[in-house]
């Protein structure tokens, strides 16, 4: 009989204790955080699943390549690890070093963006959004049908739309069109992973009109995995050449090297247009450093480059997708709406089945958020209208699309009683859900509101 458990592919070496608070006390940390878990110190938190971006255990052979890490100002030799590993996996000859992937969006689009211009996604993630619309362009999402109901289960539902793709395309004037840009996984959709056939479909259209496909590639990895295990042909391909596939129809990509790299801090634009790469090194060397290190040190460029190969490992992404669908099998035995199917790095709640009492214009999701820390000390982030809302000409809030919260679960860092204990606090908050109300917003930035703006209850 073979053995069905699943283990971590992995032993834990060092440990760092959980700060244990009661719910008392989460209340007054909440109100006096004015309703932003974001503004929470993180020995308030129990389990914090706020983010997988620079929350991973790294490994020891990580560790031991930091100790190698060399810090020369030019031409390190870390810096030729990190690009070799780069351009390994993309096959771009061009690879500039970023201190993360904010900072990559914020070199490319200042370099192709503009007033006038627009970027088509499947879906952008926050950070991107935020850097095309400081650019002064536009954002424009389209998430396939599937990806619209997260509830209704299809494998690929992180897929863009081809068939909205190309009058888009020719809607907007192709001249005023700087890139397409695929989000693998889809991380505002679900975590939700693209097909390598949607990608080859998005290529063709934009190679048929000249548009330059980008890929966001911080999750390549787990990509690349729920390629290999859902779409026909590629089950006996390893993770590697069917990350190589992905990249082969693209001209570009960025990534924050702070999630499928394990590391701590980092990450990378590479590209296949050498203009456009001298362009963004300039820029690089006005605002992050020589190109060499990127605003990054030694040591971190070592870590990236070890952290870029062990993602690649099977059993890793064996243990890594089967954690997500751990939880999310929980959740739905319990009758909690719940992002279906499993995403790659988090499970997604879908804030507004779970609170149907609660008006959008009150962020549902957010107050899920609150919900959930105030009775177990877990913190989560709300993807929904606090943080993709936008407000129409006579100030009324045009809501998100989906109104999900998503628990992010920090690569190799927590253990399975932590998701069990993670189960049982939804489980309860949902069995109290009708208890729970609304908020609204007294401050809040004019962009990425969601990480500095203040609440109360409505």
């Amino acid at each position: 009989m073979p053995i069905k458990t699943i283990i971590e592919p992995f032993r834990i070496k060092s440990v760092e204790p959980i700060f244990f608070n009661s719910k008392e006390e989460r209340v007054k940390i909440l109100r006096d955080a004015h309703y932003n878990v974001f503004t929470i110190a993180s020995r308030q938190v129990l389990i914090d699943l706020l983010t997988d971006s620079g929350t991973s255990a790294m490994s020891s052979r990580q560790w031991g390549g930091i100790m190698e890490g060399d810090e020369s100002y030019a031409g390190s030799p870390s810096f030729y690890r990190f690009e070799n590993m780069v351009k390994r996996i993309t096959s771009m000859p061009f690879v500039i070093p970023t201190h993360q992937g904010r900072a990559s969006e914020k070199i490319l689009f200042s370099a192709v963006g503009g007033k006038g211009k627009y970027f088509i996604s499947n879906t952008l993630f926050d950070t991107t959004r935020a850097n095309i619309e400081f650019s002064g362009a536009e954002g424009i999402d389209l998430i396939c049908e599937e990806g619209k109901d997260p509830l209704k289960p299809a494998p690929f539902k992180g897929n863009m739309n081809v068939d909205a793709l190309e009058p888009t395309l020719l809607e907007k004037g192709i001249a005023n069109i700087p890139m397409v840009i695929l989000t693998i996984t889809n991380n505002s959709g679900g975590g939700q992973p693209v097909s390598m056939a949607n990608i080859k479909a998005v290529s063709a259209i934009c190679k048929k009109h000249g548009v330059p496909l980008f890929i966001d590639a911080c999750r390549f990895a787990e990509n690349a995995y729920f390629i290999k295990k859902r779409e026909p042909g590629y089950a006996d391909r390893g993770i590697e050449s069917i990350a190589q596939e992905m990249f082969s129809y693209a001209q570009g990509a960025t990534m924050s090297a702070k999630k499928d790299a394990f590391a701590n801090i980092g990450g990378f634009l590479s590209l296949h247009d050498e203009k456009l790469a001298m362009e963004c090194r300039n820029l690089l060397i006005i605002t992050e450093g020589f190109p060499t290190y990127g605003g990054l040190a030694g040591r971190d460029l070592e870590a990236i480059a070890i952290g870029l190969e062990e993602v690649m490992d099977e059993n890793y992404l064996q243990y890594r997708i089967r954690s997500m669908e751990y939880l999310t099998e929980k959740l739905m035995a319990a009758g909690v709406p719940v992002m279906q199917p499993a995403g790659g790095h988090a499970v997604y709640l879908d804030a507004k089945a779970f609170l149907p009492q609660i008006p959008v214009d009150q962020y549902p999701g957010q107050a899920l958020v609150c919900a959930l820390y105030t009775e177990g000390g877990i913190r989560t982030v709300e993807i929904g209208s606090l943080m993709f809302g936008k407000y129409d000409q006579h100030g009324q809030l045009i809501p998100a699309p989906l109104e999900l919260v998503r628990l992010a679960i920090p690569r190799r860092v927590y253990t399975q009683s932590h998701i069990d204990y993670v189960a049982e606090v939804i489980i309860e908050v949902f069995q109290k859900r009708n208890e729970i109300k609304g908020l609204r917003i007294i401050e809040e930035a004019p962009l990425l509101r969601h990480f500095t703006a203040k609440l109360q209850p409505a």
